[in-house]
């Protein structure tokens, strides 16, 4: 996760007022603000990888994708959060006139860090099940051959890994393949 809250509880109005004219980036959750930390080498080579990867793929189709300056909202909570990649697809629906804040993701990808390693599969991933219209959310950890892929099935989430580099990463809602020697490309990752 974030780095330590840096006051007490503010509003969303006033955390979105706030980011909007900060330098850096903050999560906000329930009330409070927390510091993003920066990434690891390996943490942008993964993200860039899978941005490109998808972002060829969809060319030409009714879906747009964002790195992680795309800012989310989870209606009905209070959590404001920035994935590494979020595709939307179809009409995007945004919080204001700023076009900054995205309300309906269909495929989130997170790429793990120290920080993040049990916030994102945990408590971050609670609060992105509320989305109605997320479909896919994708863990990649940077430091390992190992990627999952959570499906939304009804009111459930089905679980795949995947942890070979000739292995395929299938994003079904927005119909993109990724092997994983693609997200992977140029990324060190040491043998166990």
């Amino acid at each position: 996760m974030a780095n330590a809250a840096q006051e007490l509880e503010i509003s969303p109005q006033e955390f979105l007022v706030r980011e909007r004219q900060a330098e850096f980036r903050h999560e906000y959750v329930s009330g409070q603000i927390f510091a993003m930390s920066g990434a690891s080498r390996r943490h942008n080579l993964v993200t860039g990888n899978a941005f490109g990867e998808l972002r060829n793929q969809l060319k030409g189709r009714r879906c747009e994708i964002y790195t992680g300056d795309m800012r989310v909202r989870v209606e009905g909570a209070r959590f404001y959060t920035y994935p590494d990649v979020v595709v939307t697809c179809g009409l995007p629906r945004f919080e204001d006139d700023q076009f900054d804040t995205l309300l309906n993701p269909t495929v989130i990808i997170e790429v793990l860090s120290p920080s993040t390693a049990s916030y994102d599969p945990g408590d971050k991933f609670a609060y992105y099940r509320q989305i109605a219209s997320l479909q896919e959310y994708v863990l990649i950890f940077p430091d390992e051959l190992l990627v999952e892929l959570h499906t939304r099935r009804g009111e459930n989430w089905d679980c795949v890994v995947l942890n070979r580099q000739e292995l395929e990463l299938h994003l079904a809602s927005i119909d993109c393949h990724l092997l994983l020697a693609e997200i992977y490309s140029r990324v060190p990752i040491e043998k166990s």
